[in-house]
């Protein structure tokens, strides 16, 4: 007692029978807080959900919307000219700014949609009546980092929580031996790193856990130890040690943190062999996917594309994609744009594609949210002779899945794919249009820090309701 005051010792066995309800009651709130025991999932959301996984294929570096998802004839009309002789050019990151370019890619129509694709995406575009195209996309920042944090925090300041860590607080993880939020790390960290995908003030649980694609996924998920008894034992000493240390100085976040990933981690030993494996898939969706790719990068997209269906299959809530390495730069184009665009598409397009006919094929696209998308667009001019500059003025992102009306365009960039002239999105619509979707509304989604009360839109945000079904 903090009096100093010591209650009189008793025996174990007294103690046993006096406790024994309180452990009983211990052990049933403990499964209760877990929704997927407790059945309160949906009792949680705002409304009935029509999603309950998200997976987010991150194009780290900023795609070209004008290459990939929004063709511009001018820009083939009057390739070579100066663009200022046809409207202001913005400052660019780099100062480069050189001619109109068009694209060195034709587009044609897809699907009963007839939505035009870029021949960078031949598999994607089979896809088409499954997506929801936004061609109205804006950031506030021009460069990575700070773009980076605005695209998954919806703050361009670092260590606010990442969008996947805000879904797993919100809503939980239906799965007990998995963490709630997984980052799929293809071999590229953004710019910003580790902080893109972090808790920030929410409790550190609730941050994302990066996962290899393939061996072992990630790192010491074998025990060391000869025993299991012996492992058991050294766990249970450093969970009294974190009791003690509790009883010492108060419940902190960071213990309870502390405590609830060894738990985490013990239970993942025998979870993580089993979703690492992909022996039990068949020839079949192994070739859809690519795995029998003769390009490298495509097949470990594949396996990150691959596991993260199995992620969600077994009830995480929030799956993020990184790049593959492709021996050049991602998705960022300074120069190269065609060697460049078309190494980071072929490593991506077949597994994206795969992905998509894998879940509806399964009837788990009803239920999962697919986002694709990077953290700004290209230039409609060339830097230098054949690279594109960052362009946050208009870009595009899509969504497919999880309640979203496929075979559609929201949006629309001017007749260069410059700047955005129609239905302006902001990536706090793009947060807010997904809470939705998961049955959250982001005005109310909010956790209390520094006086008020934040939430992942902070004061923005509007819900895209004409790409929802």
């Amino acid at each position: 007692m903090h009096c100093g005051q010591f209650r009189q010792q008793f025996t174990r066995r007294d103690m046993l029978k006096q406790c024994a309800n309180g452990f009983g009651a211990a052990a049933l709130t403990a499964l209760l807080q877990d929704r997927a025991f407790s059945g309160e999932a949906t009792d949680k959301t705002h409304f009935p959900p029509k999603a309950k996984n998200v997976i987010f294929l991150y194009m780290d570096g900023g795609p070209s919307q004008v290459d990939t998802f929004d063709p511009k004839p001018l820009l083939t009309k009057y390739n070579g000219k100066s663009p200022s002789d046809f409207f202001k050019v913005e400052a660019t990151q780099f100062d480069n700014v050189g001619k109109v370019l068009e694209s060195p890619w034709k587009f044609k129509p897809y699907g009963e949609s007839g939505n035009p694709v870029s021949d960078l995406f031949p598999n994607i575009g089979e896809c088409v009546d499954d997506l929801a195209v936004i061609r109205s996309v804006v950031s506030q920042f021009p460069e990575h980092t700070f773009a980076n944090y605005f695209l998954h925090t919806g703050s361009g300041l670092q260590g606010r929580p990442s969008m996947g860590a805000w879904v797993n607080y919100g809503l939980g993880s239906e799965c007990q031996n998995l963490p709630g939020f997984v980052v799929i790390n293809g071999g590229l960290i953004p710019p910003g790193g580790l902080d893109c995908f972090n808790s920030g003030f929410l409790p550190a649980s609730f941050q994302g856990s990066v996962f290899k694609p393939g061996g072992s996924g990630i790192a010491n998920v074998k025990r060391q130890e000869k025993l299991a008894q012996t492992q058991q034992q050294k766990l249970k000493l450093m969970q009294q040690l974190d009791r003690f240390k509790q009883l010492q100085s108060g419940v902190h976040d960071e213990i309870e943190s502390a405590i609830s990933n060894y738990e985490l981690a013990y239970k993942m030993q025998l979870a993580i062999p089993d979703l690492m494996s992909f022996t039990r898939e068949s020839q079949s969706t192994l070739d859809l996917y690519g795995f029998n790719a003769k390009y490298k990068p495509t097949q470990i997209y594949a396996a990150e594309c691959l596991l993260a269906r199995r992620l969600i299959e077994r009830g995480v809530r929030f799956v993020e994609l990184t790049c593959t390495s492709v021996s050049s730069d991602r998705w960022d184009q300074h120069s190269n744009l065609k060697r460049d665009h078309e190494n980071n598409a072929r490593a991506v397009d077949q597994p994206i594609a795969g992905l998509l006919k894998d879940l509806k094929q399964r009837g788990l696209l009803e239920s999962t949210l697919v986002i694709w998308g990077g953290e700004f667009g290209r230039t409609p001019f060339a830097q230098g002779k054949n690279g594109r500059d960052h362009n946050p003025f208009g870009f595009t992102m899509w969504m497919a899945g999880g309640g979203v009306k496929g075979g559609v365009t929201y949006g629309a960039t001017d007749e260069w794919g410059y700047k955005v002239v129609e239905n302006r999105v902001e990536i706090h619509d793009i947060h807010a249009t997904m809470l939705h979707l998961l049955g959250l509304d982001h005005t109310k989604s909010t956790f209390r820090f520094g006086g008020r009360d934040m939430r992942l839109t902070d004061v923005h945000g509007h819900v895209i309701h004409d790409v929802i079904s």
